[in-house]
């Protein structure tokens, strides 16, 4: 059997970070199994597709690193099989089609002190289609469905718990529960490997698969809920969900991939940070923990550090071009590219470490925290004087400026801050010497002692 896996995505919204978990999760499985990965994109919610958004979808698959085999297959080209299958379903006597607005069907379960759900009012009433009416499917009354799932172990679920839910809209449109198992049956897939929320739809695909008549049962895995650090499911509303905004941020594709990975499985030999393609051949489904998994900003953005440590300086550099501000800054991030390298752990950190190129930053809060007197002016004054005349290389600068800290009686650190601020404006950034030589003797006197006149 060959392993055939699917990430099937909706475009009502930009690629998520829970998506993309689970996009990884396909593609490493199938990887792993030397199958293949389909990509399915589920548009048949007219009102909320947007053509943009399944092009982000697609570029963000593709930036990841996430290719799959051959065409997308978009549902929105597949209605003939829908229909099919609905026509199939009503012939049978496994659905049935439906009048009820919701507001009927709430009204009728608040007057009876029912629960809440569909209530079959229009099981037994042998309506045909027609404007406004959708179609349902027939669920059983009794009896047990039965499935076991690679990660949580085996699950069986009352079958009179389960409503008769809807298999075609009342615009005629296919629902995900109807088009997701005729496409699933159509692709022969053999591994659904999806997120949590959808578990409690997995008896209701079963049913309707054995309703169709389908010799077909692939084997589920439903991965972990991702959620923030108060341990809530991941909301666009109030969390950084969207890939496109931390590849804007200067994220790693390769450092994305591999915190992906990390979310509710660890290689069994602990070594977390490592290219993906070691990752798969460790993968195994069943080693995936079925407890929620934290998506960690600063865990992400530690392994990205780790990832930008691992690039090549040039391609670093060509990477790190979009986030400094203008040509002069473009030309220190050439000269100090391997200093900078070692310090960011996102990208976009950069603009801070380059915007003192053309002039000291105005931020009034490092220059309150910097210029304590009467030491600054005792450092500026001392500086300004070690650094008049002498040799301008990093180690001398360093010598004068130990050799300032030994006879004012103070710590290194102490006098680094007024110089630091006043040179760049800010109270950290790039090693300090390394900065003074990027500017040359003439512009750094000349900060130095605009910074002094600002303290007379």
């Amino acid at each position: 059997m060959t392993v055939r896996v699917r990430f099937a995505p909706s475009p009502t919204g930009y690629l998520h970070v829970g998506g993309a978990s689970t996009a990884l999760a396909n593609w490493m499985f199938a990887h792993q199994q030397r199958g293949e990965f389909l990509l399915r994109i589920e548009d048949t919610d007219t009102e909320r597709n947007r053509p943009e958004l399944t092009d982000n979808i697609l570029e963000m698959l593709e930036w990841l690193g996430l290719h799959w085999d051959g065409n997308p297959v978009r549902q929105s080209d597949r209605a003939e099989l829908y229909t099919a299958a609905a026509e199939k379903l009503v012939a049978s006597g496994h659905a049935y089609y439906c009048e009820c607005t919701a507001e009927q069907v709430q009204a009728r379960n608040k007057a009876a002190g029912g629960k809440p759900g569909y209530d079959g009012f229009c099981r037994e009433r042998e309506l045909g289609p027609g404007p406004g009416r959708a179609l349902r499917f027939r669920a059983p009354d009794g009896g047990t469905t039965s499935f076991n799932d690679l990660i949580r172990g085996d699950i069986d679920v009352d079958n009179s718990t389960i409503e008769d839910f809807v298999l075609l809209r009342s615009n005629g449109t296919p629902t995900f529960l109807l088009a997701n198992i005729v496409d699933d049956a159509d692709m022969t897939i053999t591994h659904v490997l999806r997120g949590e929320e959808h578990l409690n739809g997995t008896p209701k695909y079963l049913l309707l698969s054995d309703a169709l008549g389908f010799d077909y049962r692939p084997m589920f895995a439903h991965l972990p809920l991702l959620v923030n650090e108060q341990r809530k499911k991941l909301s666009k509303r109030r969390d950084d969900v969207s890939v496109a905004d931390y590849k804007a941020r200067g994220f790693l594709p390769e450092a994305m991939r591999n915190y992906f990975a990390l979310l509710g499985w660890g290689p069994p030999d602990g070594v977390e940070v490592r290219p993906i393609e070691e990752m798969v051949e460790l993968f195994r489904l069943e080693d995936i923990t079925p407890s929620p998994a934290m998506f960690d900003i600063k865990k992400l953005t530690h392994v990205n550090g780790e990832w930008i440590r691992r690039m090549d300086t040039a391609d670093f550099v060509e990477q790190s071009k979009r986030f400094v501000g203008n040509d002069d800054e473009e030309q220190a991030l050439l000269a100090l590219a391997a200093l900078a390298q070692e310090r960011v752990k996102v990208l976009d950190e950069l603009s801070d470490y380059f915007d003192w190129v053309h002039a000291p930053v105005d931020d009034p809060k490092s220059w309150d925290k910097g210029m304590k007197l009467p030491l600054a002016i005792d450092a500026l004054d001392g500086i300004i004087e070690a650094y008049t005349e002498t040799a301008w290389e990093v180690d001398e600068l360093h010598a004068r400026f130990i050799a300032l800290a030994l006879r004012l009686e103070v710590s290194p650190r102490k006098i680094d801050a007024p110089l630091r601020v006043a040179v760049t404006g800010r109270t950290v950034g790039l090693p300090l010497f390394d900065v003074l030589v990027y500017l040359g003797r003439d512009e750094t006197l000349a900060r130095l002692r605009a910074a002094r006149a600002r303290l007379a």
